[in-house]
């Protein structure tokens, strides 16, 4: 019996590895393919990105468009609101963050993002009303102690808009909040539809909002900038870290407990830190390190809460 529940939690064998891959292509995308974009609107980018995503699933969902007409003004509000702040703004926060290439340690960026729990967390609590435990409060302001170490170590940061490792934080820290109520929404928008259709709904609202920002602010007009190489990497993050590591982790999700998750899921943040050395030589020191340990102990105490929640 033991034996049979263990085989329950980590799934399949292979389960954990899709998690891993996954969140592994999540890292090539931040330390090595987005930072080549940054001569680009960052406006720019995340259109391009958004349509050639919604093109390229077009075709496998086309059969199912007959249930977006049971869909309530409710459901389309949600799901605009989900493409609002995880497709627009939460995308284009963590791009903006990630161009700071030549200025900041990358991989900082990237664990900062493991804050999303913590947000999610609190703003399900506040608009959907979930109990969360005394714990939590805990855990959260060690998370962002955590995080703060990390970022700056034991000292006080410049003041200063030019400080670009300032810039970068709050970049991240914004995606991270823009993420955290995207996921808190989605709850709602997937309501009335299959995550596959979710997901299309997603990118492709994504998509609208996202030209229209880009002819708002004429980022548009920049599109003869895009080089035959940018170009190239565009369609492999649509194929690898923008579409495939989604299908991978999904499959893996299905599979295997969040708790586990949680755990495969450090290898985005683990993967982050050895591409930023290899590529840039750059490493934390002991100090941020220490942080960077906190920081993991407390969103892995997070995500039990939130599977402790789920389950109720």
């Amino acid at each position: 019996m033991k034996k049979r529940e263990k085989l329950n939690i980590y799934g399949d064998g292979l389960a954990p590895i899709f998690v891993i891959v996954a969140a592994s292509l999540w890292a090539l995308d931040g330390i090595v393919l987005r930072p080549i974009l940054y001569n680009l609107p960052v406006s720019l980018v995340v259109f391009v990105e958004s349509l050639i995503i919604t093109v390229l699933i077009t075709p496998f969902i086309i059969s199912r468009f007959h249930v977006l007409k049971k869909l309530t003004y409710k459901d389309w509000l949600s799901f605009l609101a989900v493409a609002l702040l995880g497709g627009a703004i939460g995308t284009m926060a963590i791009t903006k963050a990630l161009f700071y290439v030549n200025y900041v340690n990358l991989s900082i960026v990237i664990l900062i993002q493991k804050l999303q729990p913590v947000f999610a967390l609190s703003l399900a609590a506040i608009f959907l009303k979930e109990k969360l435990p005394l714990k939590f409060f805990t855990y959260a302001v060690t998370a962002i102690i955590g995080a703060y170490i990390m970022t700056f170590g034991l000292s006080f940061p410049s003041i200063d808009h030019t400080d670009k490792t300032v810039l970068a934080t709050v970049f991240a820290l914004l995606a991270a909040i823009s993420f955290g109520s995207s996921t808190v929404i989605s709850k709602r928008a997937l309501r009335n539809v299959s995550f596959e259709m979710g997901t299309y709904l997603r990118f492709s609202l994504s998509t609208v909002v996202m030209l229209i920002i880009s002819l708002a602010s004429g980022s548009l007009l920049s599109v003869n900038e895009i080089s035959t190489i940018q170009l190239l990497i565009f369609f492999f993050i649509a194929f690898t870290t923008g579409g495939a590591a989604i299908f991978l982790y999904y499959y893996g999700l299905k599979r295997i407990t969040a708790s586990v998750a949680a755990i495969c899921e450090l290898a985005f943040p683990l993967t982050a830190i050895v591409l930023e050395y290899i590529l840039r030589g750059n490493i934390l020191n002991p100090i941020q390190w220490a942080g960077v340990v906190v920081l993991f102990f407390s969103i892995l105490m997070v995500t039990r809460i939130r599977s402790e929640n789920s389950k109720q």
